[in-house]
């Protein structure tokens, strides 16, 4: 699969790239990243490799990240020819309680600034960021629906939300009438995989589309990171690096990685990538590069297929543990039709039913 075997977006008709494009480190205002100059390298190559769909957010360096993406598009490529994902929700104006969030007020002052920003009369896709607490979910989904009516959004999605919210905003907009979501971002990688339990399932049922980011989990699972120089990593990295270093569990998924990585003679990066690209539901996973090098290795991934050990392996070495009731659950079938087969899924005898006629109880 090369980055123009395109796939539709959930249960709409928007093509995707199987790999997107992160923009958060365009722009290094934040301590890192890379300058304009450098990003737009990054994405002459993505789009010349026939790559189209590129997320960023209002928040992304300070606005920054919007800005190059906005100078290369009206400079270097028809726009109809990109997808481009922005997200709400961030502030930009510390002090103003109405400048970020999911009111209709800061949705749609954002969403001018980002069009601003952008240098571009509509968005592709419209995340919304984080939930937010304090709006009515009624409020940001009808917010949505009167943009994408307007002409200056496209499709819409919500990134980091939970899966019982998810489904009541789009439950809702489905009953009103509204424009549904089309998909989600969540966190999802071999270290990061309790989205399993609920939001994947979720996004199953509903027909929207999975966009993970940081499939490699900030670049720990590049295989930069060992066992052996784990203790010499910067407390600059921030907590979400050294903290995931600090855990045995770690290296033994770093482990397995590395060792499909040589069997494959292939990089770590790209067998991670693989299999979350290989995981169900899973449309486009989001990737962000510092260099050309790195986009070039990360784009490999697509067209690694791993097979039913390899996979095995990756997950049984990061099997996670998932909230309650997700284990109760994997005996449901055998307390429901012990000793029947359905869909192909044969059930077991049952410990509770009874064996005979003569042991269970009927009403008259």
């Amino acid at each position: 699969m090369a980055l123009d075997d395109y796939i539709t977006l959930g249960r709409s008709g928007l093509r995707v790239s199987p790999l997107c494009l992160g923009a958060m480190t365009f722009g290094q205002e934040w301590g890192f990243g890379v300058d304009e100059t450098d990003s737009h390298a990054i994405l002459n190559e993505y789009f010349s490799r026939g790559g189209n769909f590129i997320d960023t957010a209002n928040v992304y360096t300070k606005g920054h990240s919007e800005v190059i993406l906005g100078n290369f598009l009206n400079k270097n490529l028809r726009r109809d020819r990109a997808v481009i994902a922005t997200k709400f929700f961030g502030t930009m104006h510390p002090g103003d309680p109405n400048a970020g969030g999911a009111n209709r007020k800061s949705i749609m002052q954002a969403l001018e600034a980002s069009l601003r920003r952008l240098r571009t009369d509509y968005i592709d896709l419209y995340w919304m960021h984080c939930w937010d607490k304090f709006t009515p979910i009624e409020e940001t989904m009808s917010c949505l629906d009167d943009l994408v009516r307007s002409g200056k959004v496209r499709y819409i999605g919500f990134s980091d939300t939970p899966a019982w919210k998810t489904a009541e905003a789009h439950t809702l907009a489905k009953l009103r009438g509204w424009t549904t979501l089309s998909a989600i971002q969540i966190e999802y990688s071999l270290l990061e995989r309790t989205v399993e339990g609920e939001l994947l399932p979720m996004a199953l049922e509903l027909g929207l589309g999975v966009t993970p980011w940081s499939p490699l989990k900030f670049g720990i699972l590049s295989g930069k990171y060992t066992r052996e120089n784990s203790k010499t990593i910067s407390p600059a990295r921030g907590d979400w690096v050294t903290s995931q270093l600090a855990k045995e569990k770690t290296f033994d998924v770093i482990d397995v990685v590395i060792s499909v990585a040589k069997q494959m003679q292939t990089s770590p990066a790209r067998i991670a990538l693989a299999w979350v690209q290989a995981q169900p539901g899973v449309t486009s996973s989001i990737i962000g590069v510092r260099t050309k090098e790195q986009l070039l290795d990360n784009i490999a991934a697509a067209d690694i297929k791993l097979d039913k050990e390899q996979l095995k392996l990756l997950a049984d070495v990061s099997k996670p543990k998932l909230n309650f009731p997700f284990d109760f659950l994997k005996g449901a079938g055998t307390f429901m039709a012990a000793e029947t087969k359905i869909n192909g899924e044969a059930y077991g005898e049952s410990l509770l039913a009874p064996k005979t006629d003569a042991e269970r109880f009927e009403g008259n």
